[in-house]
């Protein structure tokens, strides 16, 4: 029996909608990840992008488990000297909270190109509102 090995041009990609409020960043980041990559399909192909677009909205209504409120830290650095930048959590959490969930969840994606070309498929959104009601996305429950 041979093995199926999915066509860029026949994957058959859908739109998902997953309200971020109340639900654990890493447990999101874990379920969303593999929804990107196209792991929860039976076409899934390592090497071809066979993943599902996802919508999260209510970002800002993230929670985080034990002290990592206070305690955890984003840092970016510029490649100049003194560029080096350390934003908390609640900091982040305040000015962009979309940016805290696309974080966590392309570090969970594939370190290559399709990586990236996966990433591109996740929107994020602060509030309920989004901009992709054309494209009817179904909601799913992540538990």
């Amino acid at each position: 029996m041979k093995s199926y090995m999915a066509k860029k041009h026949e994957v058959e990609q859908k739109w998902l909608l997953v309200d971020a409020e109340g639900l654990v960043l890493g447990r999101l980041a874990a379920r969303v990840a593999p929804i990107l990559m196209g792991k929860n399909k039976p076409t899934y192909t390592p090497h071809v992008d066979t993943g599902d677009f996802v919508v999260i909205v209510n970002a800002d209504k993230i929670k985080v488990s034990g002290k990592k409120a206070e305690q955890k830290e984003y840092d970016s650095y510029t490649r100049y000297p003194g560029g080096r930048k350390i934003k908390s959590f609640a900091e982040m959490l305040a000015n962009r909270p979309e940016k805290i969930i696309e974080l966590a969840v392309r570090r969970m994606l594939p370190k290559s190109k399709l990586g990236g070309q996966m990433l591109k498929k996740l929107k994020v959104y602060r509030g309920p509102e989004h901009e992709h009601q054309a494209q009817k996305p179904e909601k799913i429950e992540l538990n």
